[in-house]
């Protein structure tokens, strides 16, 4: 039988409300005490059932979270920041990556409803709005990730993504470039299609005529740009753009990859490339990416707070929050 919190208590030499107390508020217990009930637990291989604890408590101590690209190192930031914000209030994040599947993500709903979590982040890829809805009914909190609620019914921590896209944009337009190319799908998420707007909105206002063409792709991943670079490299030079924005910085690395291998395209004299998120890898590139930056760790953090006040008080008003992006420019579109 796994041992129980009297035998911990037992062999401690200590009453089970000492146990408790080192368990759940080690500030008021003594430290001679506390390094005893530590000792008799490693002894004995004490794991504390968390579902009765959380009956007797009335209140989970997890946090589910959601993504749709558990690939992507700008999502594993997002998480990490919701994780150091969760350690501050002594609460556990449950992880789910939903690959762009529908089926999946529902998964991952059905799961940590089950669960009971205090609440839930996600990253959504399909419609999630009656979901959601069902949850806050049943007492879970939950905060949109990286997307705007655009109805305002729920809480959403984002980044502006027109901006964004606008920003890169406009960023290849000074730079001299006219036939920029806009390489992202699929177009049904969200981020995607206002990065998208974000660059028509820049080559509506340039001052110069430029040709914006979209090249889809059916994933935001390094081999999808790799893919796209090669369909690129496959026609005639003279149809050649000179300038990328990929949706994300991993097709943005893609597209580099390829055309760095292959050799006819110089980045940046006779192509420029730019990305979307400023993930770790986009400065350590063979060529430095130039990024539209998103504060990753501050949008997970925010979102934990926000989805713990929530489960607090279930009366309080959602609200919107947006960070704005930032340009950063490296030799992938600066010579």
């Amino acid at each position: 039988m796994p041992a129980s919190i009297r035998d911990v208590a037992q062999r401690a030499g200590v009453s089970v409300g000492t146990v408790s107390n080192v368990l759940n508020r080690p500030d008021e217990v003594s430290t001679e005490s506390v390094s005893r009930v530590n000792r008799a637990i490693e002894e004995l291989g004490y794991v504390r059932n968390d579902a009765a604890r959380k009956l007797r408590a009335g209140v989970s101590t997890t946090v589910g979270f959601v993504v749709l690209d558990g690939q992507n190192p700008f999502y594993n930031d997002v998480v990490r920041g919701a994780e150091d914000e969760a350690s501050r209030h002594n609460i556990a994040i449950l992880y789910g990556n939903t690959d762009e599947d529908v089926a999946r993500e529902r998964m991952y709903l059905d799961l940590f409803e089950e669960q009971q979590v205090r609440g839930l982040l996600i990253a959504p890829y399909g419609d999630v709005t009656s979901r959601l809805r069902r949850l806050r009914e049943r007492g879970i909190a939950a905060v949109l990730v990286d997307r705007f609620s655009g109805d305002g019914k729920f809480s959403s921590v984002s980044v502006d993504s027109v901006v964004g896209g606008r920003m890169a944009v406009e960023h290849l337009i000074d730079a001299g470039r006219r036939r920029i190319a806009f390489v992202g799908g699929p177009f049904d998420i969200r981020q995607v299609s206002d990065r998208l707007a974000g660059a028509r909105a820049a080559t509506e206002n340039a001052d110069a005529h430029v040709d914006l063409e979209v090249i889809p792709t059916t994933a935001m991943t390094v081999a999808d740009g790799v893919e796209a670079g090669a369909k690129l490299l496959a026609r005639p030079r003279r149809e050649w753009p000179d300038a990328l924005f990929a949706a994300n910085d991993l097709l943005a690395l893609g597209l580099l990859q390829s055309l760095v291998v292959d050799g006819r395209m110089l980045v940046p004299d006779e192509i420029a490339i730019i990305g979307f998120d400023d993930i770790a890898f986009a400065g350590a590139a063979a060529v430095p990416l130039s990024s539209i930056r998103q504060p990753s760790r501050m949008i997970g953090r925010t979102a934990l707070r926000i989805v713990l006040e929530e489960a607090a008080d279930p009366d309080s008003i959602p609200r919107q929050t947006v960070f704005p992006p930032e340009l950063v420019v490296r030799r992938s579109t600066s010579s």
